[in-house]
């Protein structure tokens, strides 16, 4: 990640867009990059006041100040905290076009949000902004629901064996180039329901269960194995269920600080992010979530 752009991370000035700056700068300081720190001033709100209060551009003048003089405080009480190169980015408009736009000119290697806002990114990572913000980038995502205190120590990694897995094991290794990885797959027993319908005795949809859980626990280790792990820097964990519930009961019994899922599953059409999964990992887990957006060739 050092040859690419900076991390780019935007704030509204509240207590948890705080996290998410301070996680980026963390980042930053770990993997040797820089810190671009962005705020956008909402262009909707700007026109109402210009209706309201005329054309005097006075009102406006004055908030686009305060933005800058708060940027600034940030950006310097951030780069003297830890240790990093960080710029500053002011924009006017939509939230999610602007920090695309950034995000472009300056070739941003990793975007990071707050779970939640006070303004502009109130509903940006749960809300409709986030699933428009998921279907026009090809840069990951991290959103930032703890106070950092760390580096990431224990990093589940949820794979399916897509085109997006490999590449979903590589970026948790960039982002947490220290931790202990923890590389999960959910299997179920395909058409249980239907097997023991048709009158499949329970030993036989047994040896299939088997089967299944054989198949996924190779297929982990070869994939380990193509995205260059070592043996003392993972471990697998295969289990059989539900994958919302699973995902989230693996990050609290292995005690993950980060989860990172893939930006699609299976099939190319199923976006993981707009899907019910990464709904209920952002709602019921407690870890930080960095979504993989890049396919494998």
């Amino acid at each position: 990640m050092t040859t690419r752009g900076p991390i780019l991370v935007a704030t509204d000035f509240s207590a948890h867009a705080r996290h998410a700056v301070d996680r980026a700068a963390r980042l930053a300081h770990e993997i040797h990059a820089t810190v671009a720190l962005m705020h956008v001033l909402p262009g909707e709100p700007l026109a109402q006041i210009r209706e309201w209060l005329g054309a005097s551009s006075a009102p406006e003048q004055k908030l686009h100040d305060e933005a800058q003089r708060q940027l600034r405080a940030l950006a310097a009480e951030v780069a003297g905290a830890r240790h990093v190169p960080v710029d500053i980015e002011d924009a006017t408009g939509s939230a999610l076009d602007e920090i695309l736009r950034a995000a472009g000119r300056l070739d941003a290697q990793l975007l990071v949000l707050g779970a939640r806002g006070a303004g502009f990114l109130r509903r940006l990572v749960l809300g409709t902004t986030s699933e428009r913000l998921m279907r026009r980038t090809d840069r990951p995502l991290l959103v930032v629901r703890q106070t950092p205190h760390e580096p990431y120590r224990r990093v589940l990694v949820t794979v399916d064996f897509s085109a997006w897995s490999l590449e979903s094991v590589k970026l948790a290794r960039r982002v947490a180039p220290n931790a202990r990885l923890v590389v999960l797959t959910v299997f179920q027993v395909p058409f249980e329901e239907k097997l023991h319908f048709a009158g499949v005795d329970t030993d036989t949809v047994e040896i299939y269960r088997q089967h299944a859980r054989a198949q996924a626990r190779q297929r982990v280790h070869a994939l380990a194995h193509e995205a260059g792990l070592l043996s003392a820097q993972w471990e697998p964990c295969v289990v059989e269920g539900d994958a919302s519930l699973r995902i989230v009961e693996a990050e609290q019994s292995h005690d993950c600080d980060l989860v990172v899922l893939g930006k699609h599953g299976q099939s190319a059409t199923a976006d993981l992010l707009l899907g019910s999964v990464t709904k209920h990992v952002l709602a019921e887990g407690s870890a930080d979530v960095l979504v993989s957006t890049r396919r494998g060739t």
